[in-house]
């Protein structure tokens, strides 16, 4: 793929790409594929603990959207009766809205956790830009962002949406979840704690120039500082997104494998601990 970064003169279209970083994917997938770009090093026998047994136990569903996922979960009642905070469940991810600012070299990036009725129109909003309804196939009416946001606020907190607020302005829209525990477990082979990433970044200024791999890499060792247990942050962008890749590449993330997830072939991006100093 060409060397293309979010901070390069693109163009418009690719610029926007770049921004969209990851989301999320859904109808029926045809599994993992160990084909050419499979990294060895992250294919292992896994012994599955009984926390991701029971999860995946209670998990009827597949993931929604389309360029990187989120999680399933029931969506309890009609529009009006969307949760206002993130269960308690969140210390699945070890209660990401209390996590404190990351910092960047762009200014302070807090993640606050989506409220139903303060953040739908916003996020609605985001999603209907042509640039990233091309990947998030969310747009259209308010209730169809309503409904992917609300799987995950009512759902066990294996996924938390939240709004990115930058220096104070609300300027972008992400997804940590449990990759572990998520349906991408079955298409790659998942490590105890995996935490994924997917990002929208929703004005067009704050595209392609750079802004994204920078909110990428502080947000990934962000989840790293606050999640000690978690050794490896995870993305899948889809495989056309180059821009998108590029800018995971850029932040510090390796190229893992070709994955076939729901609706798309997705790139398999790592950050590891343990390369974190090095990349």
């Amino acid at each position: 793929m060409p060397p293309t970064d979010e901070s390069t003169d693109a163009g418009t279209a690719r610029a926007a790409r770049a921004a969209l970083g990851s989301a999320p994917g859904s109808r029926a997938g045809t599994g993992f594929d160990p084909g050419a770009g499979t990294d060895c090093e992250d294919t292992l026998d896994l012994r599955l603990s009984d926390e991701l047994i029971a999860l995946f136990a209670g998990d009827t569903g597949s993931r929604d959207g389309t360029v990187d996922g989120t999680t399933t979960g029931a969506v309890h009642g009609a529009r009006g009766g969307s949760r206002e905070e993130t269960p308690d469940a969140d210390d699945l991810l070890d209660r990401v809205g209390g996590w404190g600012p990351a910092r960047t070299i762009a200014g302070a990036l807090h993640l606050v956790p989506v409220r139903g009725g303060r953040d739908l129109a916003l996020v609605h909003r985001w999603m209907n830009d042509p640039a990233v309804a091309e990947f998030w196939e969310l747009a259209g009416p308010e209730a169809v962002v309503e409904e992917h946001v609300l799987r995950q606020l009512d759902g066990d907190g294996r996924s938390v949406p939240c709004i990115g607020v930058l220096d104070n302005t609300p300027m972008s829209y992400w997804e940590i979840y449990r990759a572990d525990l998520d349906p991408l477990a079955r298409h790659y082979p998942a490590r105890p704690h995996d935490t994924g990433i997917h990002l929208l970044i929703g004005g067009v200024a704050d595209r392609g120039r750079g802004l994204g791999s920078t909110l990428l890499r502080a947000v990934a060792d962000h989840v790293l500082d606050r999640r000690p247990s978690c050794a490896r942050v995870v993305a899948e962008p889809d495989l056309r997104n180059t821009p998108s890749v590029s800018a995971f590449l850029s932040a510090g993330f390796r190229f893992s494998a070709e994955v076939d997830l729901p609706g798309k072939r997705g790139a398999l991006m790592i950050r590891d601990r343990s390369l974190r100093d090095l990349l």
